[in-house]
């Protein structure tokens, strides 16, 4: 069984939306999870964006990556663009897929704007999923 962690610093927008998009895409044999660095909440918008395209997240929680086994991850997606990503410790396959955040305290940002931004991160990352599952469709 393939294992993948999605980290970044919250984990409360871009890795949960990606725990959530790769359940749905990448099948049953494959464990996902997320974690961040400072792990807050799973951010109302990006609940919205994936209700959007028919994926429930409201179940995820924001975790700290300490709380993940090291020994049960295959493989680290970090989705960090301007930020210090998580680290995770071990020998595993590693990825970076730099996402701008989607969340911010800018006051001048609509609720419009502001949904847009988390619809553009998670359209980024499922394209980075597709990607993902033509690889790793190839390697069983």
């Amino acid at each position: 069984m393939t294992s993948i962690l999605f980290l970044c610093v919250a984990n409360s927008a871009r890795s949960q939306m990606a725990e959530g998009l790769a359940r749905d895409m990448l099948g049953p044999g494959i464990r996902v999870q997320s974690a961040g660095s400072s792990p807050t909440r799973v951010n109302p918008y990006a609940i919205a964006a994936m209700r959007e395209i028919g994926i429930d997240i409201t179940g995820q929680s924001s975790k700290i990556v300490d709380s993940i086994d090291p020994a049960g991850v295959d493989l680290v997606v970090t989705l960090c663009a301007e930020e210090v990503c998580p680290v995770m410790p071990g020998r595993v396959r590693r990825l970076h897929w730099p996402i701008p955040d989607p969340a911010s305290d800018d006051p001048a940002l609509t609720p419009a704007q502001m949904a847009d931004r988390f619809r553009t991160a998670r359209d980024t990352i499922r394209a980075r999923l597709e990607r993902l599952k033509g690889e790793l469709s190839a390697v069983v």
